[in-house]
């Protein structure tokens, strides 16, 4: 496949497209600063200047030609909650809008647990929160797109155990490239169009459990 992926030099971002060029896909990191250019270059992907504070019109230009859109961006734990806004919901509801533009069908979201249900957000994360549970409803019951929408639980930076619990009725961490592990392998499912996964780090090893997603 031709993957997009918003959020390439991100810790999750970085990892999916490490991962989607080990399996041949061919893969376009977006990227927001010139310099991180070389590290995709040698990694075996296309970076390209991407900008979500552009319009979508200008987003889809970069779309043209992908089979897929993975949209892995943050505003990141340094930023103000002006960019949580402008970034993690409106930029990401403006992918969507660009995907469409650019005839792509398959996009795919890095969420967060618990979006659903704001009794569990986080005092510390609320704004991020908000952000992410409107995004998610935009992009179900407002684009046409053959979305998955991936709910990880709290990320942390362990390596990859390889398995996890999909929609589990409690909270609990998972590794980041764990998720990462996962979002590529759902791409390329078609049970999970039109499915929101949350996931946690469990027994279940992860090609099973992505074809058990519901």
């Amino acid at each position: 496949m031709k993957v997009f992926v918003i959020g390439a030099h991100g810790q999750i971002g970085k990892k999916i497209v490490s991962k989607l060029v080990a399996q041949g896909d061919q893969v376009f990191a977006g990227i927001r600063r010139p310099d991180q250019a070389e590290a995709f270059e040698d990694a075996g992907a296309e970076p390209v200047a991407f900008n979500l504070l552009d319009q979508p019109s200008e987003l889809a230009l970069a779309f043209k030609g992908m089979d897929a859109v993975v949209f892995a961006a943050g505003s990141g734990g340094s930023t103000g909650y002006d960019m949580t806004l402008m970034i993690d919901l409106d930029g990401a509801v403006k992918s969507m809008q660009a995907a469409e533009i650019a005839g792509v069908k398959r996009y795919e979201i890095i969420s967060a647990e618990f979006t659903v249900d704001r009794a569990k957000w986080p005092n510390s994360l609320k704004p991020y929160y908000v952000a992410k549970y409107y995004a998610d409803e935009w992009l179900k019951t407002r684009t046409q797109l053959d979305y998955t929408i991936l709910q990880p639980g709290t990320l942390v930076n362990d390596a990859g155990t390889g398995k996890v619990t999909v929609n589990p009725e409690v909270g609990g961490e998972i590794t980041r490239d764990d998720v990462a592990t996962f979002a590529v392998q759902a791409l390329s499912t078609p049970t999970t169009i039109g499915q929101t996964i949350a996931l946690i780090n469990g027994e279940t090893p992860i090609a099973t459990a992505v074809k058990q997603a519901k």
